[in-house]
């Protein structure tokens, strides 16, 4: 089954640039070179130029596949996670109420119920307000679980890009936030549902038992937790009740029921509640927060592409004159090609007579026979992107993957193209075979080719 990768959101395109950013500190510079001109091409100020170019090299070396991947593992490792927390939190309120054989101590219950919670939740509100972090053993963990059920190499920069990312604007915290109370409120689900089931289909008795202390403190400590419950209507157990819960295993059914309900209530109150409310805080504050996630155009490894996209001449709003033979050409889009027309010859050897006479109309580019001249005619193309381009090649050359290449993305930057197969010199003869493999070769790329001359069809539109 294929992968389907969905278009990316504003989140995806920042993380995918850090995450290139990272790879090229690590690994040098990236092959950017159609990158940096489609990015050009495009337009837009540095920040889009460099996004446009990450987006570019991404989809090239298949960090736009290994993001969906991460996205699964961690969508995997988020459901292992929660699941982790329903059975803890249920496994919490079995162990807290027993098998029903023993009356129930209700102080020693709610610390099982409570203790973990609340002292997770103190640690987080002390981590948030001395360092702004928490969570981070929860995050490590679910970050590692995503990285190894993604289980593709590629994927290795995105989670430290995304921690780099969220970090420099301080979202992590509530990312994490999310994260760390969301798995609490469905622990405390959890533990709440396991409660009403348990009280439903067996019958408990409650008791509080001390050595050292008097009844008062335990009737003052019921009341009190009992307080905000009772405001939502769950019972509250009386001075009686909660005194002859001191003494011996109440035999009243309705001092059972109002213990339960007491549980149940300081549970939902002082358990689910808080959790309930943070993680909605935390999810206000992660969502608002990723709308205004930008780059750090400060960092080296994007300092270092201003230059190249963001040429001197655009920066300083120098608009140079077009040459004369292509005096319409605009950079954007085929559609809006001139009406000039350009002949290029591809690798010629230096005895053959070149450029053949040419109408004023039509612009001579000169042969290219290195990186540098290929690369200097693409820029010029980018920006000025001729309406009739003529490539001429020598069919005596095999048909490389390199030269094929580069006549496709010659052509891509014109409106119409045409491949001129030389004639053989005098004297000499063109290898059929060599030939058939041009003509196979041009017609999987689908571009047009003739061993006749394309000038009268560069000068006037047709033949």
């Amino acid at each position: 089954m294929e992968d389907v990768v969905t278009a990316p959101t504003a989140l995806d395109k920042r993380w995918l640039t850090e995450a290139v950013r990272l790879r090229e500190e690590h690994a040098g510079l990236l092959d950017d070179q159609e990158a940096n001109r489609h990015a050009r091409q495009l337009g837009g100020n540095l920040a889009t130029r460099i996004e446009t170019r990450a987006l570019w090299l991404a989809e090239r070396d298949g960090m736009r596949t290994a993001l969906s991947h991460w996205k699964q593992g961690a969508r995997l490792a988020l459901l292992a996670l929660m699941l982790m927390a329903i059975f803890s939190g249920a496994g919490l309120a079995f162990a807290a109420l027993g098998d029903g054989l023993r009356p129930v101590n209700v102080f020693w219950a709610l610390g099982s119920l409570l203790g973990l919670n609340l002292l997770t939740l103190l640690g987080w509100a002390v981590g948030f307000t001395v360092s702004g972090e928490h969570g981070a053993s929860l995050g490590r963990l679910w970050l590692w679980l995503s990285e190894r059920f993604a289980r593709d190499a590629k994927a290795a920069h995105l989670a430290p890009a995304l921690l780099v990312l969220l970090q420099r604007q301080r979202l992590n915290r509530w990312l994490l936030g999310a994260l760390v109370h969301s798995l609490w409120l469905l622990a405390m689900l959890a533990a709440l549902a396991m409660l009403l089931a348990l009280l439903a289909t067996r019958r408990y008795g409650f008791v509080w038992e001390t050595t050292l202390l008097a009844a008062a403190p335990f009737i003052h400590l019921t009341q009190a937790l009992g307080a905000l419950p009772a405001l939502l209507g769950f019972a509250v157990p009386n001075e009686a009740m909660i005194r002859a819960s001191g003494d011996s295993l109440p035999a009243l059914d309705i001092a059972r029921q109002a213990w339960a309900s007491w549980l149940l209530g300081v549970v939902l109150v002082y358990g689910l509640l808080p959790r309930l409310l943070l993680a909605a805080l935390c999810l206000w504050r992660w969502r608002q927060g990723r709308e205004r996630l930008t780059l750090d155009l400060s960092l080296p490894g994007y300092a270092q592409l201003q230059d190249s996209l963001m040429p001197r001449s655009e920066r300083l709003g120098v608009q140079d004159a077009a040459p004369d033979a292509l005096p319409q050409f605009q950079a954007g889009g085929l559609e809006n090609a001139s009406s000039g027309a350009v002949l290029v010859g591809l690798e010629l050897d230096e005895q053959r007579a070149w450029p053949p006479a040419l109408a004023e109309a039509v612009t001579d580019a000169g042969v290219l026979d290195s990186r540098a001249s290929r690369n200097k005619l693409l820029e010029q193309f980018s920006r000025f992107p001729p309406a009739r381009l003529a490539i001429a090649c020598d069919p005596r050359r095999s048909p490389d993957r390199g030269s094929l290449a580069l006549l496709a993305e010659l052509a891509r930057h014109a409106g119409a193209t045409r491949i001129w197969l030389l004639p053989a010199a005098p004297g000499q003869a063109l290898d059929g075979a060599r030939l058939d493999d041009w003509h196979d070769a041009l017609e999987r790329l689908g571009l047009p080719y003739a061993d006749t001359s394309p000038l009268g069809w560069l000068e006037h539109g047709h033949d």
